[in-house]
């Protein structure tokens, strides 16, 4: 039989050797596991962009989420003129005022025509129109099938990142290049 007052030093030893690597594990290992997990998991499903009018003032917000195998995009906007309304993707994430042509042309990664209605299209940043109710409100979720948040051609950050446009009349979906929407009254940037 042995003296367990021997063998209890080496056994605290031990536990003290484990606590010590324990604690050092988590003090260095765990923000960067957070800081990993917070940039690869949020960035990839979600993106918040603020809606400005031409004069740089905020009108709400554009909330880009990963659904399925395309994005649904919420709409949630004040200060807007009532009606209904064209909203596309495109290809340059700038939205300089007064005109916001400095977003480009719509997103088009295959060269298609304009129009979720047109046998030769859609552009990848057609969307549906939206309405802007009497008091200059809208909340609106938007599906769109032919984009998404990762690394390919159709991705929204691709070649820098995109911008949502607001425009001033509603989308008729079939004439290229922007289905006789109207001016650009409202921009919104899209990147990582």
């Amino acid at each position: 039989m042995s003296d367990s007052r021997e063998e209890r030093p080496r056994y605290l030893v031990g536990l003290a050797i484990i606590s010590d690597m324990r604690r050092k594990l988590t003090s260095y290992m765990l923000p960067a596991v957070v800081l990993m997990l917070c940039t690869f998991g949020m960035a990839k499903d979600n993106v918040k962009t603020a809606i400005k009018d031409a004069n740089g003032k905020t009108l709400g917000w554009a909330m880009v989420k990963k659904t399925g195998s395309g994005v649904t995009v919420r709409l949630t906007l004040d200060h807007m003129p009532p009606g209904e309304h064209a909203v596309h993707f495109h290809q340059v994430a700038k939205c300089d005022g007064p005109d916001f042509k400095s977003a480009g042309p719509h997103f088009n990664p295959e060269g298609k025509q304009h129009g979720l209605q047109n046998p030769d299209g859609p552009h990848a940043g057609d969307m549906d129109n939206f309405t802007v109710d009497g008091k200059g409100k809208a909340a609106v979720d938007l599906f769109n099938k032919q984009v998404n948040l990762g690394s390919d051609a159709h991705s929204l950050f691709s070649n820098g990142g995109t911008a949502i446009v607001i425009h001033a009349k509603p989308d008729d979906m079939r004439t290229d290049p922007s289905g006789n929407s109207g001016d650009r009254i409202a921009c919104g940037v899209i990147t990582k």
